[in-house]
């Protein structure tokens, strides 16, 4: 836009000032008044001129503003000589002046076409000239160009067309089969609907990599864009990259791309900002910031207030950027996944073959990206089952390979962000990749890496902040999405090899077995003799402290130490696995999870019988006799185990193995509906347990005598049943001032329960609530609430029965939510 022409709306014979030099005075202003610190309504107070007109200048859609105008701004802004010369300077430069012309054109008729170029006119004497005449914008109001439009090649060293520069970061195509994140979508629209000028919108939408978060970025700005006419832009910072977009070459970007002509870019990086933030100060547009490396990167690309939305994404969640909205993305929901592949491959694809569908969303581990290359290997592979390519994604250590498709590969996504980590915190990411649970410790993953908790803590936050991992949903625990984890398994076997690898799961293994032997020495009957286990822990800094402490780490942690005791019977290490569940076997009777013990006396039976220790393998036979009978509830293998355990210990001469092999073997009777044979067995086992001396035999023969009388409650003979299990309850009432008052307790809420029984049977409802309520507070008290669901359900019967429905409701609601959340509980070996 030269002075060769006739611009529309300047009179003939009227040349304008040059574009540059309009650009000129019009960033200069709004720089000076930047700097000044004033708005520009209070510029515009203070010179005494229109707001409007103020804000004309600063678009540059005022050429050059009269003199009087200049000298009255230079007086508010407080200009000093040499900047007010040169804002007039700008100013004279920009106004139109007259220039020589020889004819005039002529008018063409109605409808015909203009001609292409206007010839000058000469001068016409007197003709006025206008001085203030609005002249087309040199800063055009940023438009959306389509994604696909021509971008102009640009001159870098000449004042090249702002469009050319906008092309460059127009709004890319919405993706048509984006799916899901309504919740993100609505919270986002929520936001521009409730906005506050004064306080600019400003969005964070992070999370680890793969979670499609530039297509939700495009997605949302495309669906907003009616609501901000001014313009769509998207601004990819490479923060992936070995050398991320710089601000200050972002902003110059973005500076063109809103207009401003390259020469008149300022060089320094704090005045680009100032300018960017003058520019979008009152403009209606989406910015897009994709793929933020950090805090530093985005700072200053921030509008300071105004109507512009900005996006930024990034795999950080960038903790240090302060008044931005969050918006953490996560892995889609089954449904959301199901209907993510049907979008891509086709609805009638996945709805002929709806388990191989559900199976290859959760070997793609509901990832978008995962998803995505699943399904475009589905389109590209019209004539391949879903069943086929789920085959191929099951192999744990091909599923990477599979997980391509042209250009996109989720394990180039995840190198992306691996490469960027320090050394320690690469080195944390991969010894996570051992951890044997769905979510894990800073002490666990410390164990495995060989660090202090404390330092492994703060990488683990690195990696969380990274989008490499994700807090878990109990405190102070993290998680691995399973592709992540699939990651960090072959760079760890690529860069630690099998020696290290080899080295990490023995120390970690023997640290965590030495603090489980330790925990559950805790349970031990015998008490006294072991009250000082914590000492045995192998950190006694960082040691349960509490019974309540080594109940919850055992629970929580035995993913890790059943995997550890496991690594320990595959290399060797018997002696071990045998000590650590013989230090454990107490604590079986409360533990929650109970197929686990099945594995655990398993392992120790093996070892036993590996190192030759005949009394160990008897013993642990017995164990793993209770847990097929109590835990799994297989009473034939139960019993088959047991016997076996019995005529081992007959045959080394061991009373206290033979008699708790009498009292297995007589609970798989009493389940396989045989009461009379159970009931020899059980006497059997008592008086063994009557001739042998410890706390350990007096348990024993307490839980013989009471199984004899639920015997004889269940062969329809419950008023012996109460009398023995009175007699019993007392006893064991007796045993609260001594030692291990939770073994007490514990054995005191199961005698108490079956009094309930008893008169529940006899139909004194009365008694039988009073037992029941006795029951519960012994289980409260050896902190075993699980042991409580039946009891409860018990009670509620009782209540029923004694016309209190409504009590009654609310205990049974009580039980049902207990069994809802944590399932069915078996009986407990020694003391149920």
């Amino acid at each position: 836009m030269g002075a060769t022409g006739n611009p529309a709306g300047s009179p003939q014979g009227i040349a304008t000032g040059s574009s540059a030099a309009a650009e000129e005075f019009c960033l200069l202003l709004a720089r000076f008044r930047v700097l000044a610190g004033l708005t520009q309504a209070e510029l515009a107070r203070a010179a005494g001129i229109s707001l409007r007109a103020l804000g004309d200048m600063e678009r540059g859609r005022t050429r050059g503003p009269q003199q009087r105008t200049v000298q009255a701004l230079a007086v508010a802004l407080r200009l000093d000589p040499d900047r007010t010369a040169a804002l007039d300077r700008a100013a004279r430069d920009g106004r139109p002046r007259r220039t020589p012309t020889r004819a005039r054109a002529p008018r063409p008729a109605p409808g015909a076409a203009a001609p292409a170029t206007a010839t000058p006119a000469p001068a016409t004497p007197g003709e006025p000239a206008a001085v203030d005449a609005p002249a087309p914008a040199t800063v055009p109001a940023p438009a959306t160009v389509p994604a696909n439009a021509a971008v102009p090649a640009a001159d870098a060293g000449s004042d090249s067309p702002a469009e050319a520069v906008f092309s460059a970061l127009a709004l890319p195509r919405d993706i048509a089969d984006f799916t899901a994140r309504e919740d993100a979508l609505a919270r986002l629209h929520r936001l521009v609907r409730d906005a506050d000028p004064a306080h600019p919108r400003i969005v964070l939408a992070y999370g680890q990599p793969g979670l499609g978060k530039t297509a939700f970025a495009l997605h949302a700005a495309h669906t907003l864009a009616p609501q901000f006419p001014d313009g769509q832009l998207s601004l990819d910072l490479r923060g992936m990259a070995p050398t991320p977009l710089a601000p200050r070459d972002a902003l110059g970007q973005i500076l063109r791309a809103l207009g401003v002509a390259d020469r008149s870019v300022p060089a320094d990086t704090e005045e680009r900002a100032s300018l960017f933030r003058t520019l979008v100060r009152e403009r209606r547009l989406v910015l897009i910031l994709d793929n933020a490396a950090d805090e530093a990167q985005v700072r200053l690309l921030l509008p300071g207030s105004g109507p512009a939305l900005t996006i930024i994404t990034s795999r950080h969640v960038l903790p240090g950027l302060e008044s931005v909205h969050r918006l953490p993305l996560d892995v889609l929901a089954p449904g959301e996944s199901a209907a993510l592949l049907a979008r891509i491959a086709g609805p009638e694809r996945l709805a002929a073959e709806p388990d191989a569908a559900a199976e290859l969303a959760r070997l793609c581990g509901h990832l978008p990206l995962a998803l995505r290359i699943a399904g475009q290997r589905l389109v590209a592979r019209p004539q391949q089952p879903v069943s086929h390519l789920v085959r191929q994604l099951a192999a744990e250590e091909y599923r990477l390979d599979v997980l391509e498709a042209g250009d996109l590969r989720v394990r180039a996504a995840f190198a992306l962000s691996y490469r960027k980590l320090p050394a320690a915190t690469a080195l944390v990411l991969r010894r996570c990749s051992l951890s044997a649970g769905k979510d894990f410790t800073a002490a666990t993953v410390a164990a495995y890496a060989g660090l202090p908790v404390q330092q492994t803590d703060r990488r683990l936050e690195e990696l969380a902040d990274a989008g490499l991992l994700q807090p878990a949903a109990t405190p102070e625990r993290y998680r691995l999405h399973d592709l992540v984890r699939l990651y960090a398994g072959e760079r760890l076997a690529a860069d630690d090899g099998p020696q290290a690898l080899e080295a990490a799961r023995e120390q970690a293994g023997d640290r965590l077995l030495r603090r489980a032997a330790a925990a559950g020495l805790r349970f031990d009957v015998e008490g006294a003799e072991h009250a000082g286990a914590e000492s045995a822990d192998p950190d006694p800094a960082t040691a349960p402290v509490t019974l309540a402490d080594a109940r919850r780490w055992l629970e929580e942690e035995h993913p890790e130490w059943l995997a550890a005791l496991q690594h320990a019977n595959a290399t060797g290490r018997h002696r071990q696995v045998v000590d650590t569940a013989e230090a454990m076997h107490w604590f079986s009777d409360s533990l929650l999870h109970w197929d686990v013990w099945a594995e655990v006396f398993r392992l120790s039976a093996d070892s036993a019988r590996a190192v030759g220790d005949r009394l160990a393998e008897a013993v642990h036979l017995n164990y793993l006799a209770w847990s097929h009978i109590t835990c799994l509830h297989r009473y034939r293998s139960g019993l088959a185990v047991a016997s076996e355990a019995l005529d081992l210990a007959r045959r080394i001469g061991d009373a206290q193995q033979e008699a708790w092999a009498l009292a297995y073997c007589a609970t798989a009777l009493r389940r396989l509906h045989r009461p009379e044979e159970a009931m020899d067995s059980y006497r059997q086992a008592a008086e063994v347990f009557t001739s042998l001396e410890g706390r350990s035999a007096e348990v024993g023969r307490i839980v013989a005598l009471r199984c004899v009388g639920s015997c004889l409650r269940e062969s329809g003979r419950p008023r012996e049943a109460l009398e023995s299990h009175r007699l019993l309850l007392a006893e064991i009432l007796g045993w609260l001032d001594g030692s291990s008052p939770h073994i007490v307790h514990l054995l005191a809420g199961f005698a108490a329960h079956e009094v309930g029984l008893d008169h529940s049977a006899l139909l004194e409802w009365s008694e039988a609530e009073a037992a029941y309520r006795q029951a519960l507070g012994h289980f409260e008290g050896a902190g075993q609430p699980d042991s409580m669901t039946q009891t409860l359900t018990e009670l509620g019967t009782a209540l029923i029965e004694l016309d209190r429905a409504d009590e009654a409701r609310e205990l049974l609601t009580t039980a049902l939510t207990d069994l809802t959340a944590e399932g069915a509980r078996g009986n407990h070996r020694r003391t149920g």
